[in-house]
């Protein structure tokens, strides 16, 4: 796997401003924040969009905890394209908090904005986050699970009850699941995206390193083989990530709330914590391309999601 690299690195022979491609047209670059309340497909869409899955998801709300950006390459532009945190409007406890800030922030950072909506129907949540988004940024409504409405007039009523709200510069029925238009959703991001030079090399699929992503991707296996059955104040440390030229070692720690949580992550005689370990090292392995030599631990950190100075400590941000 490539790993990013970032704006400061831009490497000379790399597209620019002043390059053209076939069409004519200058070349575009710039940042794509993806947005939306929980669960409704934005992880599922970044990893579409880049072709490998880079960002985590579950059924789980929030299950995405850190902005991410994707690089996606297309002749005459380079797309940046940010995940964040579904945003929160009910809990707003000291995670849910700093998890809203980052989603904020993302919408706030980015060149176009991506607000991804479920076709089964607008909610109250949908219209606060589409306030949130700044004016005269160029937006795009992503309406997603088109596949699984079988009435099409409710993906109307989406955009109807959309534009109420806000005026969108495009509007585009996806199927993430399934890649249903999401290249026709990447079009017509470049077509709004600044001229400028393109941030990373060709090669890279993200800004985040493997021990970000090793991380994830345990993450995600804990809380997909677990369910509700975990509390939500549950995550996961990299203790030790060795990058050897064809292996990679891992030391992680699972940390949970309490020493009531322990047994429900280990099951019955470590089954449970071997079948995490065991599906997280098989995806690990296609990612990195490579041999993975993973061990897991389950330590308890009571208070970890308490205040937000701890969560800095956490990587939280």
């Amino acid at each position: 796997m490539s790993a990013g690299v970032g704006a400061d690195d831009t490497d000379p022979s790399l597209p620019s401003a002043q390059d053209e491609g076939a069409s004519g047209e200058s070349f575009r670059c710039g940042y794509v924040a993806i947005v939306g309340r929980p669960n409704v497909g934005k992880s599922t869409l970044l990893n579409r969009l880049v072709g490998q899955k880079l960002t985590i998801t579950s059924q789980r709300a929030q299950t995405t905890r850190h902005r991410i950006a994707g690089i996606v390459n297309r002749p005459g532009a380079q797309l940046v394209v940010l995940d964040s945190p579904g945003y929160q409007t009910r809990n707003r406890d000291p995670l849910n908090r700093v998890l809203n800030r980052t989603a904020l922030a993302t919408a706030n950072d980015a060149d176009v904005v991506v607000l991804v909506v479920d076709a089964a129907g607008w909610t109250d949540a949908d219209a606060r986050i589409a306030a949130l988004i700044p004016a005269g940024r160029p937006c795009l409504l992503a309406i997603n699970k088109v596949d699984a409405v079988r009435n099409r007039e409710r993906a109307f009523a989406v955009v109807e009850a959309a534009r109420r709200i806000r005026a969108f510069d495009d509007y585009v029925p996806i199927s993430a699941r399934s890649g249903h238009q999401v290249e026709l959703l990447a079009e017509l991001c470049a077509r709004h995206l600044p001229e400028g030079v393109a941030m990373f090399d060709g090669e890279a699929l993200t800004d985040r390193s493997e021990r970000f992503l090793a991380g994830e991707l345990i993450r995600e296996k804990l809380f997909r083989l677990l369910g509700d059955e975990l509390p939500y104040q549950s995550t996961v440390v990299i203790d030790q990530f060795e990058e050897l030229p064809r292996l990679r070692r891992v030391f992680a720690s699972i940390h949970v709330e309490r020493d009531s949580h322990k047994p429900i992550v280990l099951g019955a005689r470590g089954e449970r914590i071997r079948r995490i370990s065991t599906e997280a090292r098989q995806d690990l392995e296609k990612l990195f391309g490579t041999p993975v030599y993973l061990e897991l631990f389950v330590k308890v950190r009571s208070g970890w999601a308490d205040d937000e100075q701890s969560l800095r400590a956490y990587g939280y941000e």
